[in-house]
């Protein structure tokens, strides 16, 4: 019994890091005013180019830089989307999930001619704890709360989100801020989606964010966007998904 509650509280947490790492992602994003439909996308790129660094690297650390780039780059074009072209946002990020879906797919066919799925790749090694992006998340969830309620830089993203005419009016750079935040929500997301790629497993597998960038929206909300919430709500998230993995064995 001990042993079988051990294993579930191990994969609640494995099961929430990647929920956690793309909902912090998002809380940036809303904070900024830029709402972060486009977490799915993001987790997806990041899936694929962390195994596409790790497959031609043969190096696990340079796969995860690639994912969060990838996401990050995804994050870039959701921005410029939003805020210079003025594009609706649910219509942006939704259209950067159907591509990141459809991009991935073809990119797996022309190098691997394969629809489904990529070759097995270097994974990261994992200790007793977890992997080094467990350490990671953790260490991301106070330094969000740090840097959004206790600095100037988020008092001043902050006041962005919520009144963007008022934060020009006082000379804040509204833009630059907006593209700070979407872009470091993308490399946030695209970690979470290296995390199931090439730490969760060690290879992509056709849409294999699974939801998981929408789930991740519906943990920031029901924390009310407080990243020390979203670590709470999200492990509430990873526990019902191992609990049903384990009723199902």
């Amino acid at each position: 019994m001990n042993s079988q509650i051990t294993s579930i509280l191990v994969s609640t947490l494995s099961m929430s890091v990647p929920l956690i790492l793309a909902a912090l992602g998002g809380v940036l994003s809303v904070r900024s005013g830029i709402m972060a439909l486009g977490l799915e996308s993001m987790m997806t790129m990041g899936a694929f180019c962390g195994v596409l660094g790790s497959y031609y690297s043969g190096n696990a650390a340079v796969g995860v830089l690639c994912g969060m780039l990838g996401g990050g780059v995804f994050g870039i074009c959701h921005g410029i989307l939003s805020v210079r072209y003025k594009v609706n946002q649910v219509i942006s990020g939704i259209g950067l999930n159907l591509l990141a879906v459809a991009a991935t797919t073809l990119l797996m066919q022309l190098l691997w001619n394969n629809k489904g799925s990529s070759p097995q790749v270097v994974s990261i090694t994992q200790d007793v704890l977890g992997s080094p992006i467990t350490y990671l998340m953790l260490a991301a969830v106070f330094a969000e709360y740090f840097v959004l309620f206790r600095t100037n830089f988020g008092l001043r993203l902050r006041m962005v989100g919520e009144n963007p005419k008022a934060a020009a009016t006082v000379g804040l750079p509204v833009h630059r801020i907006k593209y700070i935040a979407v872009t470091i929500c993308g490399i946030l997301a695209g970690l979470g989606g290296a995390y199931l790629s090439i730490d969760h497993l060690d290879m992509y597998v056709r849409d294999m964010s699974a939801g998981r960038g929408y789930i991740a929206v519906a943990i920031m909300i029901l924390a009310r966007y407080n990243p020390i919430m979203v670590l709470f709500c999200a492990l509430i998230f990873g526990f019902s998904d191992a609990l049903q993995i384990r009723l199902q064995g």
